[in-house]
């Protein structure tokens, strides 16, 4: 792009930014935050094409005197924590939501190929699984108990080693999205087969309801976790392959810790996941409409936290620089032109 069109551009968002700073306007520190990173990142892209220019100049003077203004106005939280998962995730998170539905779609999809597969060929599902496991279930469903497999470690044990083991595969499913997400895909494809073509063995024993309502207790959080922790490998390797106006280095900085913020957020909920299916799963003989109940809690869990929540955040935040823009354009003072 030629010097002058992005002076064209983005002039107005620079002036209106300057009149912020100068006449030091009261706005949301996190809203001034999301204003001066849209900045540094205009600076960045001037510094890439249009070295030691006035528009380069003039950006660095800009973004220096909102450095200032940001630490000097913007207060740390005193529980660092539950700031970062009430509001700084969910906020970032938002600008994510297309990666989230692409892992997703990804999931659906092989879980689909899982269960297909698994009706087409007969040993697909023990090829995949394992002769061990297939046999061992198919033990328990000749003793009267299919899900005898949730009760056979004592529960604290069971509640760590699965706690465990899904953050391994979270960790997978992000760190092979060094490979430009296609590392990813493949964690996403292997854990959609493999859950399709479990799912479609037991509803040919006739018990697709059972393993139903006994699996989907933990693996409602479990699923969905493992899906966002994709999304967050897409994230990261986003950044390398689409940079914007970014260096791709600063745009791959900038999506490893989006990453890995994301898979921050999942912490808590593999926990969950891991009580779930440690202490509760094995209670094959509760009654269904508890069962349907912690599903249905878990799921709404899931949907609030990383797709509504942000909306609503977005929406909030959208709704108060409309307000500032209003007052900006009823009092705009003179500025120097650029």
């Amino acid at each position: 792009m030629r010097e002058a069109a992005f002076v064209k551009q983005n002039k107005d968002k620079w002036i209106e930014f300057e009149s912020i700073l100068k006449n030091k306007t009261n706005i949301d520190p996190d809203l001034l935050s999301d204003l001066y990173i849209e900045v540094t990142d205009h600076l960045s892209y001037a510094k890439t094409f249009y070295r030691n220019s006035n528009t380069e100049r003039y950006l660095n003077q800009l973004a220096s005197q909102a450095h200032q203004n940001i630490y000097k106005t913007k207060k740390e939280p005193k529980n660092r924590l539950i700031s970062f998962f009430k509001t700084e995730f969910p906020k970032m998170f938002y600008q994510h939501h297309r990666e989230l539905l692409i892992t997703f779609l990804v999931f659906s999809f092989f879980v689909a190929v899982g269960a297909f597969s698994a009706a087409s060929e007969g040993d697909f599902v023990r090829s995949f699984l394992g002769d061990g496991y297939v046999n061992m279930t198919l033990e328990n469903i000749e003793n009267g108990d299919p899900m005898a497999v949730y009760k056979e470690q004592g529960e604290f044990n069971m509640f760590l080693g699965i706690t465990l083991n899904n953050i391994k595969v979270a960790l997978l499913a992000f760190g092979y999205g060094i490979l430009f997400g296609v590392g990813t895909l493949y964690i996403l494809m292997q854990n959609g087969i493999m859950l399709g073509s479990f799912q479609y063995f037991f509803y040919e024993q006739g018990l697709l309801w059972e393993s139903a309502r006994t699996i989907w207790i933990h693996g409602t959080i479990e699923i969905s976790v493992i899906i966002i922790a994709g999304c967050a490998g897409l994230v990261m390797g986003n950044g390398m392959l689409f940079t914007g106006t970014l260096p791709r280095l600063e745009s791959f900085k900038r999506g490893v810790i989006n990453g890995l913020k994301i898979l921050m957020s999942t912490i808590p909920f593999f926990i969950i996941a891991g009580f779930l299916e440690g202490f509760v799963t094995r209670h094959t003989e509760m009654p269904d409409w508890l069962a349907i109940l912690i599903i249905g809690g878990s799921l709404t869990l899931i949907l609030f936290y990383y797709v509504f929540y942000p909306i609503q955040l977005h929406r909030r935040s959208q709704q108060i620089i409309e307000v500032q823009d209003l007052v900006e354009t009823e009092n705009l003072p003179q500025t120097k032109p650029i």
